[in-house]
Formats: C-alpha cells, structure tokens, sequence
C-alpha cells in the first residue's frame, strides 16, 4: 500500500477556491515573507493573438519576436505573431497522441542565430523522446534522447534552456510511480542534458541525466534572476507543488505527496490542493513566478525575493479563459498565456484554443 506523509500543520488547513484560502495552502515554511512590487502586468485588456488552435502546449519564441507552438494532438508547430494568423512550419514524424500524450514540450535553441535548432518532446507509438531539427528542415530530425517510458498520462514532457546553456527536460512517472525512486528510470525525474543529448560532466549522479527525481509528473520549469530552477508538479489527490530544484534533490514522490517531516525528502515551497490549480507552464517576470493551472482555470502569481523567498500566491485571470496551459515571457517583456480547453476536460468556446498576450501598465 502507497504511503503518502503530509505535514500536519497543512492537513488541518481548510482549503476552498477563493484566494484566501489559497494563501493558506501556499504559505511557504516559516510563514509570510514581505511582499516583492507587483509585477504590474494589466490582466483586464488581453491581446488575442491567435484563435482556433489544438490544445497548445510547448510554446518558445524566436529571436524576431514570433513564436513557435506546439499543437499536442495534431503533431504539429506553427508560428504566431500578433496581428496575422498563425502558420504551420512543421509537422514532426512520429507523433501518437491520445490522452494527455503527443507533441508536448517545445524549446529554441539559445544560439538559434547561427544553428537554427528548435527542441521537441513527444510520444511516439513506443517510448518518450527528444528531437531537434533546423526550422527549414522538419522533415529531418535528430533524436537526442529515446527509450524514456510513455504512457497515456504523466509523461510530463517540459523541455527548456537553463542560463547554463543545458536543456532541461520534466519526466513524468507514466503511472510506475516506484520509478520516480528508481535512479536507473529516467520516469519521475527532471532531466539535466547538453544540447546534444550528452550527460554533462558536472551532473548530480555520473554518467547520469538525471538532475532531481522523486517527481510525478513536473510540467514547468522556470528560472528566476538568479538562475535558480523552479518546477511545477502535479499531485495526485492532495496536493500539488512548486519545488526549488538543487542538483542530486529527492522531491518524496511516491513516498510523499506536499510537505513532510521526513529528512529525505526536500519540501515544496508552494502547496495547492489539484482544484486550484493542477499546475502546467511556468515563467518568472519582474520577480514573480506565473504559474498556469488547468483544473484551477487561473494563472497563479507567486512572488519570489532576490535572496529566494517565496510570498504569498494571488489568483489572477480566475475562470476568464478556463484552462490554462503554458505561459511564457515574450522578448518585449509581454506575457503569453495559452488556454487548453480542447483537451477533452471542458467544454471548449468557439474560438478556442487562444493564446493571449498580457503588457505592462509601463510604456
């Protein structure tokens, strides 16, 4: 039988779906800590980039400003750009879709200039992978990564650049839920690589990829100011999280599910009951960690200090748009948030799935 330790300070917690009680769940350890400014971004005037899109999940943008989506169950990216429609630029092989598994993550190379890669994960009929492929040459990818366990959910499938240059990649436990324990499983873990595929040298575990594991299922990552890695997870009844990641850290599943006492197991820094949030895409703007949720229908605003505090978390776009997917920081310093209601969760609108796009009060 699946122990699950929660901490008991939390379980007596009465957790509804307002925002007060969602300061509750996500007070961090030790309590509140001063309240960073407001990241000022105006949620109440949204740009409408695009319309009519299938389930939008990985989502990167190009040195120009454009941005390039992956569509999870059609196998295919287009390009987005405000004020035109979008444009499919590639359909990747090997794509199966069905459940929450397809064309997940999506990530541009950091020296796009002069490589002209564009990172993807996927399910295929057998296995989790990672291509990369140079925008004009779909049709001829490189597998940098194979063999990962699929399944038809948990496969997490974030990928992303760290400022270290490496690409990050959150694993799901694709229903084993032993194997997020299991080093020698790449299941239930985030994934630490050269761009190539290769393990770097300075990795936790030798000769490993693994970077952290005791994960479900990890499907954002973020980097604050400071270049430390926050991820989101998914839990399974009680709670789901955001966790700092630190290199070699044992994040409990399936052991733990939220906070415990248990020295082993490093604690997540925000807590939420699945209603509020089942958290996806993350990204950090002017210190604060934006977060989106799917069941929770609300992008999350998480402040987090230059010395790594994390504040107390408001709600914001509560139920505007339904389910949201992925948010992502634009080179302009606007916000994309891309809603998922086509997923076969909700009752999609009729211009659904949309990508908005959030500015500054600043001009």
């Amino acid at each position: 039988m699946r122990r699950r330790v929660v901490l008991a300070v939390v379980t007596v917690l009465t957790l509804g779906l307002g925002t007060a009680s969602a300061h509750a769940a996500g007070q961090p350890p030790g309590g509140p800590v001063p309240q960073p400014p407001p990241s000022g971004f105006d949620f109440t005037r949204p740009q409408v980039v695009a319309t009519g899109l299938q389930v939008p999940w990985g989502l990167d943008f190009l040195p120009d400003g454009s941005a390039l989506v992956a569509q999870r169950d059609l196998g295919t990216v287009v390009r987005v750009r405000p004020g035109e429609p979008p444009r499919q630029v590639a359909r990747i092989p090997g794509v199966v879709a069905g459940g929450e598994a397809g064309l997940l993550g999506l990530a541009v190379s950091p020296t796009y200039r002069w490589d002209r890669l564009v990172y993807v994960c996927f399910t295929t009929a057998t296995d989790l992978r990672i291509v990369r492929f140079r925008l004009d040459l779909p049709q001829f990818p490189q597998v940098i990564l194979s063999g990962v366990r699929r399944a038809s959910a948990h496969d997490g499938g974030r990928i992303a650049f760290g400022p270290d240059g490496m690409l990050y990649a959150g694993i799901g436990d694709a229903l084993v839920p032993a194997d997020a324990q299991n080093l020698a499983s790449r299941n239930g873990k985030i994934l630490r690589m050269r761009p190539d595929g290769r393990v770097p040298v300075d990795n936790p575990f030798a000769g490993s990829l693994v970077y952290s594991y005791g994960h479900r299922n990890v499907q954002g990552l973020a980097w604050d100011a400071r270049g430390r890695l926050f991820a989101t997870e998914f839990g399974q009844s009680a709670w789901d999280e955001v966790n700092l990641i630190v290199p070699g850290g044992n994040y409990g599943w399936p052991v733990v599910e939220g906070r415990s006492s248990d020295p082993r197991f490093r604690d997540p820094v925000v807590v939420w009951t699945p209603a509020e949030a089942s958290p996806s895409g993350a990204a950090f703007a002017d210190g604060t960690l934006f977060v989106a949720a799917l069941r929770g229908a609300r992008l999350w605003a998480v402040p987090v200090s230059l010395a790594g505090q994390v504040g107390l978390p408001t709600a914001e776009l509560s139920g505007a748009y339904g389910r949201l997917r992925t948010v992502e920081r634009a080179p302009d310093g606007s916000l994309w948030v891309t809603t998922s209601n086509r997923d076969g969760r909700t009752t999609p609108a009729p211009d659904d799935d949309r990508i908005l796009r959030f500015t500054t009060g600043r001009r």
